[in-house]
């Protein structure tokens, strides 16, 4: 009776341990470099974000890529130093006010809601929900202490500083290390790969490219605006601008909107209404008459729902880190969908293709 030739599973585990050994060793030394790197994950995902923003400046300087990527990187991190970062500190340090001072906050916010025409049964849940708010969650806010809001803010910027060198570094030798992953990259695979890069992208294109300039352009102009109609922290309400600007479904209107309230019951309506004009005319009028011919281009193909849930989500979770890395996982996701269509299903690619191109053939047809 002859022995089956082929070796059996436990035998094949033996031959292959070493193989085995060092997968796990990688494996294993990989996630102390994760643990190691994760206080540090704001940085990280920042200068991934800022580099993929800045990247079309880079490429305009073509074989210059070490003068072209410090020169995108300043022009990326110029407007976000003076305004978002110096706005973000400003916010911190009022809602640290807020809890040094809620008794006497929480006072007049009583006194402003009372001296309104308001009926007294709404009046009372008011004040009902307002005191509920300043005796129970701002106290527990508090309790974190000023120790710990000190080390928020030093990790802060070194995680800022941190994200300044990595994008730096990713513009400048971003290809290079591209090329080199692709060598580890199996030749049947490349191809693969390659389609997957290519989907990701586009959508990321989409996701932040569009968007960053866009919000970096508003936030900008809209620290004049503010300067010339006399508000206070100026930097702290470019920041909200900035960020409402950012995240699909929102708006900077959600922030001029309530200005525009605050300064009716200060100046009156024409004071108001003059405000809102003058802010809506010169925040959003260069970003439609500039960008808005560039932004038709890079579009993600992703429901804005899915990407504004990504945003929020990835902030609860994982705060700055987890604001911009749940979108790029998401693209990321989608990215392999749509590689997984294209080689299985080419037919739906070339169907959804076909639909819209018969849309767009339609629509031009009705403008004629």
């Amino acid at each position: 009776m002859r022995l089956s030739q082929n070796p059996d599973g436990v035998s094949q585990i033996i031959a292959s341990r070493w193989k085995i050994g060092a997968a796990l060793a990688v494996a294993l030394l990989l996630y102390f470099a994760f643990l190691i790197l994760l206080p540090l994950a704001d940085g990280i995902v920042l200068g991934i974000v800022f580099a993929y923003i800045a990247r079309p400046i880079r490429v305009k300087f073509k074989k210059h890529r070490k003068v072209g990527a410090l020169v995108a990187s300043l022009c990326i991190f110029i407007p976000i130093v003076f305004i978002v970062g110096a706005g973000i500190v400003e916010i911190l340090n009022q809602i640290s006010w807020v809890i040094e001072h809620q008794t006497a906050v929480a006072a007049a916010i009583l006194n402003f809601i009372n001296s309104l025409n308001i009926p007294d049964k709404i009046i009372e849940s008011i004040n009902s929900a307002i005191w509920d708010l300043f005796t129970s969650l701002l106290p527990a806010v508090g309790s974190i202490g000023l120790l710990s809001y000190a080390q928020s803010i030093g990790l802060f910027f070194i995680n800022f500083l941190i994200s300044i060198i990595f994008c730096y570094f990713v513009l400048a030798d971003g290809d290079r290390l591209y090329c080199a992953f692709l060598g580890v990259i199996p030749k049947e695979y490349k191809g693969v790969v390659n389609c997957y890069a290519h989907h990701l992208d586009i959508i990321l294109k989409g996701v932040f490219i569009g968007n960053a300039y866009s919000a970096l352009i508003v936030s900008v102009t809209s620290v004049f605006v503010f300067y010339s109609f006399g508000f206070t922290h100026v930097l702290a309400l470019a920041t909200l601008i900035f960020v409402a600007s950012i995240i699909p479904l929102f708006a900077g209107y959600m922030v001029l909107v309530p200005l525009a309230l605050m300064r009716y019951f200060e100046s009156g309506f024409r004071s108001a209404a003059i405000f809102f004009t003058v802010s809506s005319i010169i925040i959003y009028g260069p970003p439609e008459l500039i960008l808005r011919p560039y932004l038709t281009s890079l579009k993600s193909k992703i429901h804005p729902m899915l990407l504004m849930l990504a945003f929020l989500g990835g902030a609860f979770v994982g705060g700055i880190a987890g604001f911009f890395a749940a979108p790029i996982l998401l693209g990321a996701l989608v990215a392999a969908y749509r590689v997984y269509q294209d080689h299985t299903n080419p037919e739906i690619t070339e169907t959804c293709a076909d639909f819209k191109n018969l849309g767009h053939a339609h629509k031009a047809g009705s403008e004629k």
